[in-house]
């Protein structure tokens, strides 16, 4: 029997966590812990390992970005991390991507949104609809972000894998990818994985910011790099 899977809820709102929990139970979702500040969080995660943490952005304390770098750092095994924030461009989300969180959602996301989304980051994927991902990553480094670029270095990439990572940033799909450059879809996900595997990437959102910051493709739009497929309309 397969285990259910284990999330822990930070926000300083209490009707907030309850609403969450109540609404993850009832989908056989455990909820292990509870944090109302960041340092809580960090420490919960060290006690009770789960799986998925839905962590808020603005907590007391110690806030939600500084837990997620903390708890994203050093161990092998650490969990996925979700942002929760009311704002759908708040800057901390930006940051909060950078430093590995999986994604983010508002907080008056539907419950089925919710649980499907702590399925979907668990099972290793980008819980943002790349455009969304690419739309937050425009604004920020249009506008100088204050978080450090990542300094990921693509000469490891061959010229088919630089081509998938800018069309990743851009939105498409796995499907729409294959369409697009006429491969299998099997195929699209073994040059993704690689493309994850040679930067040191933990999903598609950290892929997306990576071929921004390092000027893969700009925030208008354009891919800096030789070949490149023109922008889908």
């Amino acid at each position: 029997m397969t285990e259910p899977l284990r999330v822990l809820l930070a926000d300083d709102q209490t009707l907030v966590r309850t609403g969450f929990r109540l609404i993850l139970g009832a989908d056989g979702i455990d909820v292990v812990a509870e944090a109302t500040n960041g340092a809580e969080a960090v420490e919960a995660v060290r006690r009770t390992r789960p799986d998925v943490v839905l962590m808020d952005v603005r907590m007391p304390e110690m806030d939600g970005l500084e837990a997620t770098r903390r708890i994203l750092t050093g161990a092998p095994d650490n969990p996925r991390v979700i942002i929760l924030t009311t704002f759908d461009l708040d800057r901390y989300v930006y940051a909060a991507l950078s430093a590995g969180a999986s994604g983010f959602l508002l907080k008056d996301v539907t419950p089925e949104h919710l649980t499907a989304a702590v399925r979907t980051v668990l099972a290793g994927d980008a819980l943002l609809a790349p455009a969304i991902t690419r739309r937050l990553v425009q604004r920020f480094t249009r506008h100088g972000g204050d978080t450090a670029a990542l300094h990921r270095d693509l000469a490891s990439l061959t010229p088919r894998e630089l081509e998938v990572l800018g069309l990743l940033a851009r939105g498409l799909s796995n499907a729409e990818l294959a369409t697009r450059l006429h491969l299998a879809e099997a195929t699209v996900k073994t040059h993704v994985a690689r493309i994850l595997a040679k930067l040191g990437l933990r999903d598609r959102v950290q892929a997306v910011i990576a071929a921004y910051e390092t000027g893969l493709v700009s925030a208008g739009g354009r891919e800096a790099a030789p070949g490149a497929t023109e922008q889908r309309t």
